[in-house]
C-alpha cells in the first residue's frame, strides 16, 4: 500500500533524492542539516523520515530498493493549495517593501491579510512562510568544516597546454581542483574538457586519491553537473547523481551569486596557480599523461608544505584527522552511464544506436517505450523505472545479442538458426538446393534475413516436390538469380521443366536476362 505525503509545501522528491536523505540520515546527519545539504525544507525531510518509519521497512533495506518500487511505496501525492499559497506570496511582496518603515509590525499586516484572504493562514504559518521567502541576511563568518563532511570541486579559470607532436599545435587543457575543507588536502588533475565524462572521471580519480568518499560533493553550477541552476534547489544531471549514489554520497551545488559558498576552493585554485602553474611555465608537454605526472610531483610537495600558523601540513592533517571519517570506496570504480530511449521492436529487440546493434528484452514488452542505461561494459534496459534486461555490451557493430529466456515459445525455434542448421535441411532436397541455400545465407550482412529467405526456398518443396525444387535451384545458379522470389517464379512458370541445350550455357539462351517480373509463355496459355 503506497504511503502518501501530506505537506504544506509542494516539494515532491524523486527516488534518487529519497535515497540521498536515507544515506545522510544513516551517516548520523540531522534532519536540519540534511535539508541544508540537499536544498529542501526541514519539514519535508521530517515528513519523509516519518513515512520511512511508518513503512515498517528498515532504512538499509529501503536504500537497496529499485527506484520504481521506492516511487510506488512513497507516492508523490500532495495536498498543497497552490492558489492559496500564491496569494500569500504576492501579498508578501508589499509587506517586504514596507519592512524598513518605522512602526512596522507583522501583526498589522497579518490583520490586513486576514481581511482580504478567502482562506487565510494562521499567524504562525504566516510568519513561517515569510521567513522562508525572505530569510535573514547573515554577515560573513568563518565556517567550521567537519572532517569527512564535504569535498569542494571546481575547474581553474586559467588553462594549461600540451603540444601536438605531429602538427606542433598548442592544445589548451582544463585543470580540475578538489579540496577537503577540514584538512585542505588538495587534488589537481588536467583533463581535455569540462564535459560530463571528464568531470566524473576527475571526481572518480579524486576519491581514489583520497582513499574514501565524503558525505557531500560541493560543485559549482557547471553545465556538466547541473541541468538547471538555482539558488535554492538545483537540478543535478542524472549521470552525476548516479555517480554520487555509487559512492554513497550526495551532490550539493553552490548557490548562484553566492561567492562565499565556494571561497575555499577558489582560494585553492589561486594557490594552485602559484605552486603548480608557475613551476610548469617553462616546461613542454606532448601528452596529458606526461602533464599529469609532473602535476602529481608538484602536488605532493604542495600538500607537504607546513601551514604558516599551524605546525602541520595538509597531508598530516588529512592523515591524522580527516581520513578516518571518509566512507569506504566500493570494490569497483564508477563507470559513466549514458542514456538512450528505444521502442521494443516486433522481433523482441531494442535498437542501440551508438553501436548499431540489438539487444533482446522479454517478449511481453514488444511495442513498449524503454530507456537504455549503458556503460562501456554493460547494457541495462528499463521500463517504468524497472530493469527488464541486462546484457554485456557487445561492441561489434550490427550484432544481435539474445538472452533465450526473453524469447516466447514461438521465437525459441528461431534462436537455433545457424548456417549449419539450414545446410542440413537443404541437403535433404538435393545438391543444387544446398548450394543455393548456402549462397543466400552468406550473401546477407544481417544473417537473420538470409535465414528467413533460405527457409522460404526450402519450404517450396511442399508445393513442388524435392526434385523440381532441385532443378529450379540448378537453373537459378546457372543464371545467377539465386533468390527466393526467382526460384519461386521458376517453379510457378514451369521453367524448371524446360531442357537446357547441350553444351550451351544457360546465360546464352535468351537475349533478355531472366527476371522475376518477366512472364513466360505459360502465362498466356
Amino acid at each position: 500500500m503506497p504511503l502518501y505525503i501530506y505537506s504544506d509545501m509542494a516539494n515532491i522528491l524523486d527516488p534518487m533524492d529519497l535515497k540521498q536523505i536515507i544515506t545522510l540520515h544513516l551517516d548520523g546527519t540531522s534532519n536540519r542539516r540534511i535539508g541544508s545539504i540537499l536544498g529542501i525544507s526541514r519539514n519535508t525531510v521530517n515528513t519523509y523520515m516519518q513515512l520511512f518509519a511508518a513503512s515498517g521497512i528498515s532504512l538499509e533495506e529501503l536504500l537497496v530498493f529499485e527506484n520504481a518500487d521506492l516511487s510506488e511505496l512513497f507516492s508523490s501525492h500532495t495536498t498543497v493549495d497552490t492558489e492559496r499559497h500564491n496569494e500569500l506570496m504576492l501579498y508578501f511582496e508589499g509587506v517586504n517593501q514596507a519592512r524598513n518603515h518605522p512602526g512596522f509590525t507583522f501583526l498589522h499586516h497579518y490583520q490586513q491579510y486576514v481581511e482580504q484572504a478567502q482562506e487565510p493562514y494562521s499567524y504562525t504559518q504566516f510568519l513561517e512562510h515569510y521567513r522562508r521567502k525572505y530569510p535573514k541576511e547573515k554577515g560573513s563568518m568563518k565556517l567550521d568544516h567537519l572532517a569527512g563532511e564535504e569535498m569542494f570541486v571546481d575547474f581553474a579559470g586559467k588553462k594549461l597546454h600540451i603540444i601536438n607532436k605531429g602538427t606542433g599545435e598548442l592544445i589548451a587543457v582544463e585543470v580540475f581542483v578538489a579540496i577537503l575543507p577540514c584538512s585542505q588536502y588538495t587534488y589537481v588533475r588536467a583533463c581535455m574538457s569540462q564535459k560530463r565524462s571528464d568531470l566524473i572521471s576527475c571526481c572518480t580519480e579524486t576519491l581514489r586519491f583520497y582513499g574514501g568518499a565524503p558525505k557531500a560533493i560541493i560543485s559549482d553550477n557547471l553545465r556538466s553537473a547541473v541541468n538547471r541552476a538555482s539558488k535554492y534547489e538545483a537540478d543535478i544531471n542524472r549521470s552525476f547523481k548516479d555517480f554520487a549514489r555509487h559512492y554513497n554520497c550526495v551532490i550539493n551545488p553552490t548557490r548562484g551569486y553566492s561567492p562565499q559558498d565556494k571561497a575555499l576552493v577558489e582560494n585553492a585554485v589561486h594557490l594552485v596557480y602559484q605552486r603548480i602553474y608557475y613551476p610548469l611555465r617553462e616546461m613542454t608537454f606532448f601528452s596529458l599523461e606526461d602533464l599529469n605526472k609532473e602535476i602529481s610531483i608538484l602536488l605532493k610537495s604542495y600538500n607537504n608544505l607546513l601551514f604558516k600558523r599551524k605546525e602541520s601540513s595538509r597531508i598530516e592533517l588529512f592523515q591524522s584527522i580527516e581520513r578516518q571519517y571518509l566512507k569506504e570506496l566500493p570494490a569497483q570504480s564508477y563507470e559513466l552511464k549514458d542514456y538512450k530511449r528505444a521502442k521494443v521492436q516486433k522481433m523482441g529487440y531494442v535498437y542501440f544506436s551508438p553501436d548499431n546493434s540489438y539487444y533482446s528484452v522479454p517478449h511481453r514488452y514488444i511495442g513498449k517505450e524503454t530507456s537504455i542505461h549503458y556503460t562501456q561494459s554493460r547494457i541495462e534496459v528499463f521500463y517504468n523505472q524497472e530493469r527488464i534486461a541486462l546484457h554485456q555490451r557487445n561492441l561489434t557493430r550490427g550484432s544481435y545479442n539474445t538472452n533465450k529466456d526473453h524469447l516466447s515459445s514461438t521465437h525459441r525455434f528461431y534462436s537455433d538458426w545457424s548456417p549449419e542448421f539450414f545446410s542440413k535441411k537443404a541437403a535433404l532436397h538435393g545438391e543444387h538446393v544446398l548450394k543455393c541455400v548456402e549462397k543466400i545465407v552468406t550473401s546477407q550482412d544481417y544473417p537473420e534475413i538470409g535465414y528467413k529467405r533460405a527457409l522460404g526456398v526450402i519450404q517450396l518443396y511442399r508445393a513442388y516436390g524435392s526434385q523440381r525444387l532441385n532443378d529450379a535451384c540448378k537453373r537459378a545458379l546457372d543464371t545467377d538469380a539465386c533468390s527466393y522470389s526467382c526460384i519461386k517464379n521458376i517453379l510457378k512458370n514451369n521453367m524448371d521443366k524446360v531442357p537446357l541445350a547441350d553444351g550451351q550455357p544457360e546465360q546464352a539462351q535468351p537475349h533478355i536476362p531472366f527476371h522475376s517480373n518477366i512472364r513466360g509463355a505459360s502465362a498466356y496459355q
